[in-house]
Order: C-alpha cells, then sequence, then structure tokens
C-alpha cells in the first residue's frame, strides 16, 4: 500500500444488496432462492412449536386458508408448513379425534367429523350455542302467563313490537301458532310442550305464580288505544 493510498479503500468489504433498494436481503429458503413469503418478522423470541402455531390459525378462520398464507404468517418456508399440516391431518384421522384436517378449495381448514354429525347438530338445533335474549325472556313469559295471546297483545304488556322476537322463539320451537283470534282474526301464540320439557315441568300449572303480576290484558289495549 503505497502512502497515497486511502486505508479505507481496502478495509470495504462487498455486501449483496437489496434488488429494489429497501436495505436487507430476505432470508434464503431451502432451495438457495429467496423466500417468496418473506415477511419481516415481529413474533416474538419466545415461539410455539409450529405444529402449535398453525393449529392456533386454522381454529380461527371460517375458510380454508392457502399454506403460502400459513407460511406468511409463521414466517417458515411453505414446503415445510405443508408437510407439517399433512402430519397433523394424519395424525388427527389416526387419533380418532372429534375434527379433521382437509385440504379443500385450495386450502386447509379444520372440520368436525362426519361420524360426529349427530351430537352437533343436536347442540345446534337446541339453541346452546345462543342463550335468550333479555327481550325474548319477557315476551315468553308473557306468553306462558297468557296464552293463547296475538302478537299485538304481547306488544301492549311489553310496550315495543315483539314481532322479531316472537319468530325468534317460533324458530327455537318454544313458542307455536293456536289459530286466529276470534274477534280480531290475527294469530293466537301458545308455548310448547319443549318449552315445558327444557323448564323441567309437567304442565303450565307448575309454573311460578307471576300471573297476578302482570296487568290485565284488556286494561292494557285500553289504555294504550286511547293514548
Amino acid at each position: 500500500m503505497s502512502e497515497h493510498d486511502d486505508p479505507r479503500d481496502h478495509q470495504q468489504v462487498a455486501t449483496p444488496q437489496d434488488p429494489a433498494g429497501a436495505g436487507e436481503v430476505p432470508p434464503v429458503g431451502t432451495e438457495g432462492t429467496r423466500s417468496p413469503e418473506y415477511v419481516p418478522t415481529d413474533l416474538p423470541a419466545d415461539l410455539p412449536p409450529l405444529p402449535a402455531a398453525l393449529e392456533a390459525v386454522l381454529l380461527v378462520t371460517d375458510e380454508p386458508v392457502p399454506a403460502v398464507t400459513l407460511a406468511q404468517v409463521v414466517e417458515r418456508p411453505t414446503g415445510e408448513v405443508e408437510r407439517v399440516l399433512q402430519q397433523l391431518a394424519q395424525e388427527y384421522a389416526e387419533g380418532g379425534r372429534g375434527f379433521e384436517l382437509r385440504q379443500v378449495a385450495g386450502g386447509w381448514r379444520l372440520y368436525t367429523r362426519a361420524d360426529c354429525a349427530p351430537y352437533v347438530e343436536r347442540f345446534v338445533l337446541d339453541g346452546q350455542q345462543a342463550r335468550l335474549t333479555q327481550a325474548a325472556l319477557e315476551t315468553l313469559a308473557v306468553i306462558a302467563y297468557r296464552q293463547p295471546v296475538t302478537r299485538q297483545r304481547v306488544s301492549a304488556v311489553r310496550g315495543v313490537n315483539v314481532d322479531g322476537v316472537v319468530r325468534t322463539l317460533v324458530a327455537r320451537g318454544l313458542v307455536v301458532e293456536a289459530g286466529p283470534d276470534e274477534e280480531t282474526g290475527a294469530t293466537r301464540y301458545r308455548t310448547t310442550n319443549y318449552l315445558l320439557e327444557r323448564l323441567g315441568l309437567q304442565s303450565l300449572e307448575e309454573l311460578p305464580s307471576l300471573a297476578p303480576l302482570l296487568p290485565e290484558l284488556d286494561e292494557v289495549t285500553s289504555d294504550s288505544s286511547s293514548t
């Protein structure tokens, strides 16, 4: 090195550059090429195993998720993710689990097993997934104590329109139509045996004595019509 040489010229080290000029070079994939699903990491250092991470994501999705999308989320090569998904599907099948992992419509999704369908249907049809709202319970109570009764009269007792709530009660099998009202021709409603079954009662006579606390329907109707 001559006395005119700049020492810094001999200390420079060639570094690869991002072809887009954005800075850091993405990691190299297993095939010696940049992984197309690479995304900047913001995940914690202490990560769960890859199978657990994939299961967690699949549990919250309501549609098939492509393997490349899952690879982006967990920041792993797509080929590795696909192998783990296939292993999980096999483990679920061999373990006799109540669910299975299927590859459908270009993605992966968890499904309940076909032979468990009767139990799933019973759970859904029994209305266990959603509790009745306060409005539905109040409407059901009015019908139970004043049946058979029309929607108009139930609305008069509650002070609000109950058409939608009554439709919900009918759909849940708690209330059914009981023929037309003799005076107005409007449809009347009554409770079902299914309601008694859900309440653990033999007959409506076993209902708590709350009827006296409800206003007389004739009085409510006349008051509402006069206002």
